[in-house]
């Protein structure tokens, strides 16, 4: 296969610090694929790869982070089918189950235990190409701007997925515990599913935006004990907490209705604490990681059809290092997006 000469540019991180360098190009192994980066989300979790929190590089070895990729396929390893030079795509947190562990033969491919992390065990998406398996490639409809679809492959995957998992049905009270990266998009989620939605922050500046956005009705968790806000409306039969404050979400506990379900998907430093409501109102307490390229795609095709988007900044690819400490400060509104020349 002839392929690029020359190279490309790229953002890497080493112990916080980021580097914008010139990378050589490589033909992609068997079974992967090369990506032309269109756009590149930068979330929350990407602190895994640019600190090398799970241990999957030697330590001092830099990697490329970023895990909500959308552009065009630009070349194919050998033995790759189903996919063509220019198909659109896009990649999430998991860049491809391995399809022969226990795992994937159950069909259970997020939990697969060899699978890749992009911008974590694999150089990510903070650059002009990126070369991933092909297993973890996601259609990416067209009539969606790419900076817009990025955050979808991750923030909203998680929230979408959350919500199915819950089972709650139409006209269901559901809240929202938070209200940014993942906050802004369940919100708009929950209420394009035909749910109640009730939308949980700190202070009154995010209660306008809220109500834009979908929700029925907002409650200012400094003004008044959410739980006991969320019994007054009947109680919630879902709990979607998007939170990093597990003493906040166990306060929210009290606020579940009978056989109600709390879906945490946000991560927390400190733990959430289980009381007995759990067994007298037989609740139940439930994460919800990412998902399968296959319901990646579902996720993209429903943010479509019913007008769900992210509300994104953009910055081009040499500001990624600020724009990353933008996301980390909370000052974003509500998701920072690399953008390249593609």
């Amino acid at each position: 296969m002839t392929d690029r000469l020359g190279t490309y540019r790229a953002v890497e991180a080493l112990d916080g610090v980021f580097t914008l360098v010139d990378k050589p190009f490589t033909a992609p192994d068997p079974g992967r694929v090369r990506i032309a980066v269109e756009a590149c989300g930068i979330c929350h979790s990407d602190e895994a790869g640019v600190h090398n929190l799970l241990g999957a590089l030697p330590p001092g070895t830099p990697v490329v982070p970023g895990h909500e990729i959308v552009g065009r396929v630009d070349a194919l390893g050998d033995g790759v089918t189903g996919w063509q030079v220019g198909d659109r795509v896009g990649v999430g947190f998991h860049a491809g189950p391995c399809l022969v562990c226990a795992n994937c033969r159950r069909g259970d491919f997020v939990f697969c235990t060899d699978q890749p992390i992009a911008g974590v065990s694999i150089d990510g998406g903070y650059a002009e190409y990126m070369t991933t398996r092909a297993s973890g490639l996601v259609a990416v409809p067209e009539g969606i701007s790419a900076a817009e679809a990025a955050p979808l492959l991750c923030a909203g995957i998680t929230v979408f997925n959350g919500l199915r998992k819950s089972a709650a049905r139409p006209d269901a009270l559901v809240a929202v515990q938070g209200i940014g990266g993942l906050g802004h998009l369940a919100i708009q989620y929950a209420a394009k599913l035909g749910l109640r939605v009730v939308a949980i922050a700190r202070g009154e500046a995010k209660r306008d935006l809220a109500l834009k956005l979908g929700a029925d009705e907002y409650i200012d968790s400094t003004a008044v004990d959410p739980a006991k806000a969320l019994q007054e409306l009947g109680g919630a039969q879902v709990v979607i907490a998007t939170g990093t404050s597990g003493a906040a979400i166990t306060a929210l506990l009290g606020g579940l209705a009978l056989h109600g379900r709390l879906i945490v998907v946000g991560v927390t430093s400190d733990p959430v604490e289980v009381g007995m409501s759990v067994i007298f109102s037989d609740q139940t307490i439930q994460g919800s990681l990412t998902g399968t390229p296959s319901q990646n795609e579902e996720n993209l095709a429903f943010a479509l059809a019913h007008d769900v988007r992210p509300m994104v900044e953009t910055v081009p690819l040499e500001h990624a290092g600020t724009a990353y400490q933008r996301m980390l400060s909370g000052d974003a509104r509500f998701r920072m997006v690399i953008t390249t020349n593609h």
